[in-house]
């Protein structure tokens, strides 16, 4: 199928695997939602909110990933002069840590900056709350003490709940995959209708889930957008990627959805399903012919 459908095919064979899934994994963050994250919550501990927003800006300056730009974003809309950080290392699905002016400057989830500081009840309990609203939790320490939470929010992408619908119509399983905490993502995959959340992946562990559902027997396709997707991606029965994500994911999946919408991936497996029936009703003629005719011919 061409653009205009909403599907580009780059796997002739995926067309035919697709027929076979049982189970669909799809991320969260791009996929399940529209990949625009917002700042929708600041709580402060001892610093003002702009102070925290500031330090938390700085820190991720450098970084490319979404949450990461509703930070910046939202400095930007509060008119915060950015200052330069140092000596930035990130711990891949966990958080960043550099330095700024003389302070070192952690941001991250909540759990990473627990192992890193000494967090009070109060700063959890936060956090606990933001995540029951379904916000992704951006914890920040300066120095070793916990200064505040971030939380912020990204929209259900449209469609997707009705996709999803679409999906356990045909018998099909539905998984989501997030590095987000497990309340969040349960909160996210309750308004969606998701039948199973695996929350708190690292970036290496979503090719893990994919190949812990095929030993057991899945057909697996995988939906996602981000560079940490593509090996999942690639590992999966069926990979599709949607069109708005990296070069890499695109590059690495079996079928691109142009326009986002996750409902195309129902009618990618309509689809294969309408071809291979076709496939074997034109075989079942073929031998009923032969069967029957060549004795008369002969």
């Amino acid at each position: 199928r061409g653009a205009s459908s909403g599907v580009l095919i780059r796997n002739a064979d995926a067309l035919e695997r697709a027929h076979r899934v049982d189970t669909v994994v799809f991320d969260k963050t791009g996929t399940l939602t529209e990949g625009k994250p917002v700042v929708a919550s600041v709580e402060v501990f001892g610093v003002t909110e702009d102070e925290l927003i500031r330090l938390a800006a700085a820190v991720e300056s450098g970084s490319e990933h979404p949450l990461a730009g509703a930070v910046l974003t939202e400095a930007t809309k509060r008119g915060i002069e950015v200052p330069e950080s140092t000596g930035g290392t990130a711990v891949p699905g966990r958080g960043i840590s550099a330095s700024v002016a003389d302070s070192v400057v952690l941001v991250g989830s909540a759990a990473y900056i627990g192992e890193e500081t000494n967090t009070s009840y109060q700063f959890a309990e936060v956090g606990l709350v933001l995540a029951e609203r379904g916000e992704t939790v951006l914890a920040v320490a300066r120095d070793g003490d916990p200064i505040g939470i971030i939380g912020v929010s990204d929209t259900v992408r449209s469609g997707a709940r009705a996709a999803i619908a679409t999906l356990k119509a045909r018998g099909i399983r539905t998984v989501m995959l997030t590095g987000d905490n497990q309340r969040t993502a349960e909160n996210v995959a309750g308004l969606i209708g998701i039948d199973e959340v695996v929350a708190e992946v690292l970036p290496h562990g979503k090719t893990a889930v994919i190949s812990e559902l095929q030993r057991n027997g899945k057909t697996v396709a995988m939906v996602g957008d981000g560079i940490n997707d593509a090996p999942a991606l690639a590992t999966a029965d069926v990979g599709v990627a949607i069109g708005s994500g990296t070069d890499i994911a695109i590059e690495a999946a079996d079928v691109t959805i142009t326009s986002g919408d996750p409902g195309i991936v129902t009618e990618l497996i309509d689809l294969s399903r309408s071809t291979m029936r076709t496939i074997k009703q034109n075989l079942f003629w073929a031998f009923f012919y032969n069967v029957m005719l060549i004795p008369i011919a002969a």
